[in-house]
């Protein structure tokens, strides 16, 4: 009996030494190279999403001094580079957005180019603090990868490219695409949609998918894809900035799914997560009013009594609370401009028309709560 005894002694003692050597061991590395200790049992039940220990997202940011932003740089409208090699586009502005809020300073942001495949892991490894890469919300991607999504910023949905000369018109229909080779994104709901949507209607198709949609467009006009897909944004998008754009056609009319795009962040960081909301929606509160960068200094001069007056830090702002400056949204609006400016500088030169993506009093969906 002695001995069984001493034997669960030795035991045990085994497995509290196993246990606490786990904890030590399993570390996760964070943006930068800085090494945080996570718990046992970790293999990313843990992850961090970018927060250290005693810390948010929201104080780790603001401790930086700077937003590091993963953005699109092959999708012309939304994020791409211009002559000068600056990366700009709508999903961009709203990274300058979400900085000028922070920091009042639009241009305290570091950037990373990220593929469709690399965005995700780029989140959770806290490489970046936003994703603002024409990213769709879907219920897995809230849920098993571990993002929190801010308001949609475009709403869009999934349709087809192909040539006029092979035979293909705006007015062509999924059924028309039988025997193709259809090319798209890898790591993008775009192949899942595709493939469910060609299955249910019986329509065989040959999918290929590459990594950097670059890629997939060369294959599109090599003719080794006879069709691609992905947002009917980003085919309008590619269409308007190619020379050869002008033998392409989109369809179907009514796109094949829906695709409400916008930026991420990693779950459990509702601070920050406030900040990039209410970014959006004071860019979309400000169009409403007929505010804009070119008058929201005088705004600020003699502050109205209302969520314009709140906003742009007068009485009953609510801004410091937040833990961000009092003249966020002020700094927002005047260095990157309301939703419409962002919308029309970036998108309608490509022939993007407000549809669904007019304010509600327009008839479209963007529906700001009250600022109060």
């Amino acid at each position: 009996m002695r001995n069984r005894f001493i034997l669960l002694l030795t035991v045990f003692a085994l497995i509290v030494s196993a246990c606490g050597s786990d904890a030590e061991e399993a570390t996760t590395t964070t943006a930068g190279g800085d090494t945080t200790e996570t718990t046992a049992g970790g293999g990313g039940d843990t992850d961090t999403g970018g927060q250290t220990d005693g810390g948010d997202l929201l104080d780790v940011v603001l401790e930086r001094g700077e937003l590091n932003c993963g953005v699109n740089e092959t999708l012309p409208g939304f994020g791409s580079r211009d002559t000068d090699g600056n990366l700009v586009g709508f999903d961009v502005d709203l990274c300058r957005a979400v900085a000028a809020a922070l920091f009042g300073d639009s241009e305290a942001v570091r950037y990373e180019p990220l593929t469709a495949s690399a965005r995700f892991e780029a989140v959770n490894s806290g490489l970046i603090d936003l994703l603002s890469r024409n990213t769709t919300w879907t219920q897995s991607r809230d849920t098993d990868l571990g993002l929190d999504f801010a308001p949609t910023t475009y709403y869009d949905g999934q349709q087809l490219m192909a040539k006029a000369s092979d035979g293909f018109s705006s007015g062509s229909a999924l059924s028309d695409i039988e025997g193709a080779t259809v090319c798209t994104n890898a790591g993008t709901t775009t192949e899942k949609n595709i493939s469910e949507a060609a299955s249910a209607l019986g329509v065989n198709i040959t999918l290929q998918t590459f990594e950097d949609f670059d890629i997939v467009m060369e294959n599109f006009k090599s003719g080794a894809c006879q069709v691609v897909t992905t947002d009917g944004s980003g085919l309008i998008s590619r269409k308007a900035s190619d020379p050869e754009g002008t033998d392409w056609v989109v369809f179907p009319e009514v796109p094949i799914s829906k695709e409400p795009l916008g930026p991420a962040y990693a779950q459990n960081n509702s601070r920050f997560g406030d900040v990039v909301r209410w970014t959006i929606f004071a860019m979309l509160i400000a169009e409403e009013a007929g505010i804009d960068s070119t008058n929201v200094a005088d705004a600020q001069a003699n502050p109205p009594n209302d969520e314009i007056g709140r906003l742009l830090g007068g009485e009953g702002e609510l801004q410091t609370a937040m833990g961000i400056p009092t003249s966020a949204f002020f700094d927002v609006i005047s260095q990157v401009g309301n939703y419409a400016e962002s919308f029309d500088r970036n998108l309608r030169p490509l022939g993007l028309e407000r549809g669904l993506n007019a304010l509600w009093s327009d008839g479209g969906l963007l529906y700001p709560p009250p600022a109060r």
